[in-house]
């Protein structure tokens, strides 16, 4: 069997231009392309793509993952598939506590039972996120991100993560309509972006190398990338140019 490069896309939560951006890397080449230029992937390249997003989920850049499949043969896929599923198991099952948790709280709520936190909170800890941050930032900007987000209340926090996506949308209109990343309505957006990021950082703000970094890794990694390119594709690029720009322009 074979997919195109729109149902791969798709089907894997990312975009064709990132799968384009694979190819170009050489860690995701089409198994053959079509006489007009469509893109088609087999079973083999499914499985490679699958090992791909796995070892991002791991924190690897993409030059490490190219030197991990380059390096790899059927016993390591199939090791790396086993580590896969525990990952997914380990996923399912904080998942599954979660959905215990909702079904608790609201039970006790119409019943008028009083509330156990333990119960409410049970599969939240967003401190699983520790190992990645430390890898990425260093363990000073997680414990800052840590001791910010906890203080907050549940009311700005659903006010921080609401401030991001109208960030988005206004990023990929701007997209749309044909502004350029260097243009004064994309820097005012960026402007917004760097704020953004800055409040988590406890208002130190992050470098012009940092803040560039950021915004190559909403490219690299498919999680961002599907958040921006979500609201229309293209706009991680988008978003990486602009930010880039800033960057040069206004920080050190």
């Amino acid at each position: 069997m074979e997919w195109s490069i729109q149902e791969i896309a798709r089907t894997a939560g990312t975009t064709s231009r990132t799968l384009r951006h694979y190819g170009a890397l050489g860690l995701l080449r089409p198994s053959r392309v079509a006489a007009n230029g469509y893109r088609y992937y087999d079973e083999h390249a499914l499985l490679r793509l699958q090992r791909i997003l796995l070892l991002r989920e791991l924190g690897l850049g993409l030059p490490a993952i190219a030197d991990v499949l380059d390096g790899a043969g059927p016993a390591d896929a199939a090791d790396a598939l086993g580590t896969h599923l525990e990952l997914l198991v380990r996923e399912q099952r904080r998942i599954g506590r979660q959905i215990a948790s909702v079904e608790t709280t609201l039970r006790k709520l119409r019943e008028g039972v009083p509330l156990m936190a333990e119960e409410v909170l049970d599969g939240f800890d967003h401190t699983r996120y520790e190992e990645e941050v430390t890898r990425r930032w260093g363990k000073a900007a997680y414990e800052r991100g840590d001791r910010w987000w906890r203080a907050l209340s549940e009311e700005q926090r659903a006010g921080f993560q609401h401030r991001q996506r109208g960030i988005a949308r206004d990023f990929a209109a701007a997209h749309a309509a044909g502004e350029a990343p260097d243009g004064a309505r994309a820097q005012a957006i960026t402007r917004r972006q760097y704020e953004w990021i800055s409040a988590g950082w406890q208002g130190q703000g992050p470098s012009a190398e940092a803040f560039a970094g950021l915004g190559q890794m909403y490219v690299d990694d498919p999680r961002f990338g599907a958040h921006y390119d979500g609201h229309g594709e293209g706009t991680a690029v988008f978003v990486r140019d602009a930010m880039r720009v800033y960057a040069e322009r206004n920080l050190e």
